[in-house]
């Protein structure tokens, strides 16, 4: 678990301690709910979704252009292996 440390102007803390008292539960806890809450409505944004979209098509066409560069350094920095010889027979033969 994390620890997050907010500043809250005064009347806000204020409604804030007093409205978590009335409901029965901790600051934090009240803060916790509320955030959550918060997090769910953003997360059926319309917007915020068409973003996350966005950014996921974004990640993934970085990554396609990382394994391809990866790709190019591997192959380039193997050894290439000579062919097999083979004779007139079909066997092969070491050179």
């Amino acid at each position: 678990m994390k620890t997050l440390a907010i500043r809250l102007d005064e009347d806000l803390h204020t409604r804030l301690t007093m409205l978590s008292k009335l409901a029965g539960t901790t600051v934090t806890d009240t803060i916790r709910t509320a955030i959550e809450q918060h997090l769910s409505a953003l997360a059926r944004d319309p917007q915020i979704t068409a973003k996350a979209q966005e950014l996921t098509a974004e990640i993934e066409k970085k990554a396609a252009q990382q394994r391809q560069a990866l790709a190019a350094l591997i192959s380039s920095t193997q050894p290439s292996i000579p062919p097999v010889a083979t004779t007139r027979t079909g066997r092969s033969t070491k050179p």
